[in-house]
């Protein structure tokens, strides 16, 4: 088990000692008993998230272009200097690989990040290429800053500028003298910034963040909260809300960018790319299924609770299951009625609501769809009334602006 440039502090901090797996690293999954206050942390004032475990590759060279743009799903010669792009890739077949992001740091050289190892993927791509791709994912140490105070807090180490940054764009800095890359990215849908710095100098930074941050509340923040956040913003996770198709043991556990609401990223006009042939002909044709958020309605979850006496019971963490969805539309069908399953889901402390991340065939995928989520009362199976959302669930405007 490894762990990360900033665990001497992190270890330090986790009073449960409730740790997990992220690639192979020791990562907190909150550092307090309980996670509250580390997940309000992002929506009001400021989280820190140690987020090095995350693949890093530098991708570097006359095609360097060329390779990323045959990969990813994106455009990437559109791409300005400092500008990051999120993008999926996919296989031969037009199924997702991975997600991640690709940032254009100079002319001919990218950082590319993943959820799973892609070295192997990108130099299979690369043949004949004149090109260098550098795993940079041990030397390379990252850190989340995240929330609405997040700009105040890094401008006290910079000097100020970060007021013209723009959204999903990247800068140099330094901060008390330790050379970073700034970029306005971020797994939580608000405000905040991920921050890019070689691991000997990880322990300066983070403990320079703190000491501007204290005054801003600034507090450090673990797994269990980001996954509230995370899904309260609509943002999907491998291997909980999709299958990669490297992985998949059935064809049916694949799932197309059209299928993950991801057709935005898709440029079938751009040329040649992996994945092009097939993805055309599912534009063409439809997808088969969508993924979308759930709400449950809170009056029949209520009553379900309310039938054997009890409370409504909510998940104090977020979840990450397998839970069918039915069609309300033949409430009089008790089998077959089936239309999708939810993958993730939480009660949103902010929003007040239950809600869920799901997949759904297409003709149930409309805003406003009127479902059936399955939920367990007392050990029994019952059916809470639900209906299709738009998301982000929460979309603030400071995220952008």
């Amino acid at each position: 088990m490894k762990v990360t440039p900033f665990h001497e502090r992190t270890s330090a901090l986790c009073l449960g000692q409730s740790w997990r797996r992220w690639a192979g690293h020791l990562v907190a999954s909150s550092y307090d008993l309980l996670h509250d206050r580390e997940y309000h942390a992002i929506r009001s004032s400021a989280a820190l998230l140690d987020v090095s475990p995350l693949y890093k590759y530098l991708v570097r060279g006359p095609d360097a272009t060329r390779l990323l743009d045959r990969v990813v799903t994106r455009d990437v010669a559109r791409l300005q200097v400092h500008q990051v792009a999120y993008t999926c890739w996919c296989d031969s077949a037009g199924k997702v690989i991975d997600d991640g992001t690709v940032s254009r740091l100079e002319e001919q050289t990218y950082r590319v990040t993943s959820a799973d190892p892609s070295l192997r993927w990108l130099w299979e791509n690369a043949v004949g290429m004149h090109v260098t791709i550098d795993d940079v994912s041990e030397s390379t140490a990252a850190l989340a800053l995240q929330g609405p105070s997040s700009r105040a807090i890094l401008e006290q180490l910079t000097q100020g500028g970060l007021e013209g940054l723009k959204y999903f764009r990247l800068t140099p800095a330094v901060a008390r003298g330790i050379p970073i890359t700034i970029s306005r990215t971020g797994y939580t849908g608000d405000l905040g910034y991920e921050l890019w710095l070689d691991r000997a100098h990880a322990l300066p930074l983070w403990d320079a963040l703190i000491e501007a941050g204290t005054p801003y509340g600034i507090t450090p923040c673990g797994m269990l909260g980001l996954d509230i956040a995370r899904i309260e913003a609509g943002l999907m996770l491998l291997e909980v809300d999709y299958v990669s198709a490297h992985h998949a043991l059935i064809e049916s556990q694949k799932s197309s960018p059209f299928e993950l609401n991801l057709g935005w990223t898709v440029r079938l006009d751009k040329g040649y790319f992996v994945g092009r042939e097939a993805l055309a002909a599912e534009h063409a044709r439809g997808a088969r299924w969508r993924f979308i958020g759930v709400e449950v309605e809170w009056d029949s979850l209520e009553r379900l609770y309310e039938e054997v006496g009890l409370p409504p019971r909510l998940p104090s963490v977020a979840w990450r299951t397998s839970v069918p969805l039915y069609s309300s539309r033949h409430p009089e069908r008790s089998e077959g009625s089936q239309v999708g399953y939810a993958t993730s889901g939480c009660w949103s402390p902010l929003l007040k609501k239950y809600i869920a991340l799901a997949h759904v065939t297409s003709a149930y995928a409309a805003e406003g769809t009127p479902l059936k989520m399955e939920i367990t009362v007392e050990h029994h199976r019952k059916r809470a009334a639900a209906r299709v959302v738009k998301t982000p669930f929460f979309n603030p405007g400071r995220k952008r602006a």
